[in-house]
C-alpha cells in the first residue's frame, strides 16, 4: 500500500504531526508547496494535514478539488488547532470545511497543536494581533479567550505523538 502525507503548516505544529505519520506509515512526505507534479492518483492512501485559520483548514482545496478523482482511495484529513479537542470543535471544523457529500469521502481527525506568536509570518502576526485586540476589548472573556491571551506571552505546544493513535490505526487497516 503506497501512502502520501501532505501538509501545510504555519508554525511547525502540523509539520511535526505530518512527519510522525509519514515515519510510522513509511509514506512519502511533502509540504503543500513541494507537491507540484505529483499525482495523488498513484497513491492508495492520501493524508492531508493543515493548520486552522478561523476554523478553515489551510490548504484544504488541494484535496477537495481532487476528491472525485480519489473516490476509490483512502483519504484522511487532519486539522491542527490551538483549541483543545471537543466534539463541538470537531463538528464545527468538519462542517465548515466539507459538504456532507465530501464528508462521506474522507476520514477526518482533529489534533491540538499549540501557539507561538514568534513563529508566525508577518501576515499571520497582523491577523493574530487583531484577534488579540478583539479579545482584549471584550468585557466578558471565556476561559478559552483568557487562555489565548496568555499564549501570546507564553507559547504552548500540545503536540503529542500519542494523539495519532486512531489516525494511524485507520490508515493501516485494509478495507
Amino acid at each position: 500500500m503506497k501512502s502520501i502525507v501532505i501538509y501545510k503548516s504555519i508554525s511547525g505544529f502540523t509539520q511535526k504531526y505530518a512527519q510522525w505519520i509519514a515515519q510510522d506509515l513509511n509514506a512519502d512526505l511533502f509540504a503543500i508547496s513541494e507537491l507540484k507534479g505529483k499525482s495523488l492518483i498513484d497513491y492508495d492512501t492520501i493524508i492531508f494535514g493543515g493548520s486552522l485559520h478561523a476554523v478553515g483548514i489551510n490548504g484544504i482545496d488541494v484535496i477537495k478539488s481532487q476528491l472525485i478523482r480519489l473516490k476509490n482511495k483512502k483519504v484522511i484529513v487532519f486539522a491542527v488547532g490551538a483549541s483543545p479537542f471537543s466534539p463541538a470543535v470537531f463538528t464545527e471544523v468538519l462542517n465548515k470545511n466539507f459538504s456532507q457529500e465530501q464528508q462521506a469521502d474522507i476520514r477526518f481527525f482533529y489534533f491540538r497543536g499549540g501557539f507561538d506568536y514568534s513563529k508566525l509570518d508577518f501576515k499571520n502576526k497582523v491577523l493574530m494581533t487583531l484577534l488579540k485586540w478583539k479579545i482584549m476589548s471584550s468585557k466578558k472573556k471565556t476561559a478559552e479567550e483568557e487562555g489565548m491571551l496568555a499564549a501570546y506571552s507564553k507559547p504552548f505546544d500540545e503536540v503529542k505523538r500519542e494523539n495519532l493513535k486512531e489516525l494511524l490505526a485507520y490508515a493501516k487497516c485494509i478495507d
